[in-house]
């Protein structure tokens, strides 16, 4: 069959063959739903009272090691890809274990739920952490919105994988680091009337 100008413009108009299209646009598409069923949780958060209560997703439960392999993987597509505090900790080498990040979490829950005022705020978004407020530090004033309470996060950006944010309207203050549990239970007075 002889190639006409015609039969040129035809093949010129045609979309690329199916194996090239899908190298091209495969990878991240793939990744990004990867992911996101493997930080779904089982159920709702809405009854959480404490970070155990929502440890139900796939990144809680799988080997330890798959988990931080797959994370790694898929974070050099997306950097910004949600993971909690300790998976990030975790896949950098700054935490030895999965294990050693749950019992962090679950002391700071026990020291803050015995005293008055700390409420637990389960997360904002599949794959973020959940964190404390402390309810008696928001004070409205007449005419202004809210003030953000004074709030305890688990962190990956230091060894003592706590923050605190003091209460605040408007821009968010330098957060204070915390070196560990028994650094938070010396400050707690100090932190709750910031």
């Amino acid at each position: 069959m002889a190639v006409t100008e015609s039969n040129r413009a035809h093949h010129a108009e045609m979309p690329m063959p199916r194996r090239q299209a899908k190298k091209s646009v495969r990878v991240e598409p793939l990744a990004g739903l990867e992911w996101s069923q493997a930080v779904e949780l089982a159920g709702g958060q809405e009854t959480a009272s404490r970070p155990a209560d929502i440890r139900r997703a796939w990144i809680h439960r799988a080997p330890e090691r798959q988990v931080v392999g797959l994370y790694r993987v898929l974070s050099q597509f997306e950097p910004e890809l949600p993971a909690p505090w300790w998976l990030r900790a975790l896949a950098s080498g700054g935490l030895n274990t999965r294990k050693a990040a749950f019992k962090l979490e679950d002391e700071v829950g026990d020291l803050l739920l015995a005293r008055p005022g700390w409420v637990y705020v389960p997360w904002a978004g599949h794959g973020e952490d959940g964190y404390w407020e402390y309810v008696p530090s928001e004070a409205f004033a007449a005419g202004e919105s809210p003030t953000v309470p004074t709030t305890v996060l688990f962190t990956p950006r230091h060894r003592g994988w706590l923050d605190v944010l003091p209460a605040h309207r408007g821009a968010a203050p330098t957060r204070l680091s915390v070196r560990g549990i028994e650094d938070l239970r010396s400050r707690l007075d100090e932190i709750e009337a910031t």
